[in-house]
């Protein structure tokens, strides 16, 4: 999955990113509300960790302007205890869940885990083309039979999976597969996918590229 964390602590965020990517996530660590708030707009995540007092544009803000222009996308609100009355207000806004400073970081992964499970925009397993994709075991297979993909096609093809044939650009593909900040490149997204169509082509998925722009899954 692939999950955006909004913290101005650069501490905190880079400790959340690293235990989310050490989970098999694709992380997108932003530190200033306004950078926040036009990434949303562009990008397609799985799970927001927002905190609500944020340089640029509020934690609030970028929370009301979600939900203001359909993204229903869950949120996870992050609030120092004295701001208790903000953490209503943000559930009220439309946040799917809140956690009061200090917090465990294994407590957001918990929470964050379960809210991606109860997610209504995700299926435990999905039939795409002939390809039978389980998602708690990130295992594919058709007609009964495995169908194994190298770790990083995986993540590639979890990630067209997910956007549910939204077009993905290549800098969303390179932050879920390597996690943001890591190193990588377009160029070896595009490898990747290369390879990826080489293997679902046959079962009736198709990659499409828009070019200059990033890819989308079609079957």
């Amino acid at each position: 999955m692939l999950i955006a964390v909004v913290e101005d602590n650069e501490g905190l965020a880079n400790a959340i990113s690293n235990v989310l990517t050490d989970n098999g996530h694709g992380v997108d660590v932003i530190h200033n509300g306004q950078e926040a708030d036009q990434f949303l707009k562009r990008e397609s995540v799985n799970l927001v960790i927002l905190d609500l007092g944020l340089p640029g544009v509020e934690g609030l803000e970028i929370l009301s302007n979600m939900r203001s222009r359909g993204d229903l996308t869950p949120v996870i609100i992050l609030t120092a205890q004295s701001e208790t009355k903000d953490a209503i207000t943000g559930l009220n806004a439309g946040a799917d869940d809140y956690l009061g400073k200090p917090f465990e970081i294994a407590e957001l992964v918990a929470r964050g885990a379960a809210m991606l499970r109860r997610s209504v925009k995700f299926e435990a397993s999905e039939k795409i083309g002939e390809i039978d994709f389980a998602r708690e075991s990130r295992s594919l297979s058709v007609n009964d039979k495995p169908l194994d993909l190298p770790r990083k096609e995986l993540a590639v093809f979890e990630c067209l999976v997910n956007s549910k044939g939204r077009l993905v650009s290549k800098e969303a593909l390179l932050s879920y597969v390597y996690g943001s900040g890591a190193d990588g490149s377009a160029a070896a997204i595009e490898v990747y996918v290369s390879r990826l169509r080489s293997r679902v082509g046959p079962h009736g998925v198709s990659i499409k590229a828009a070019r200059g722009v990033g890819y989308r899954l079609e079957c």
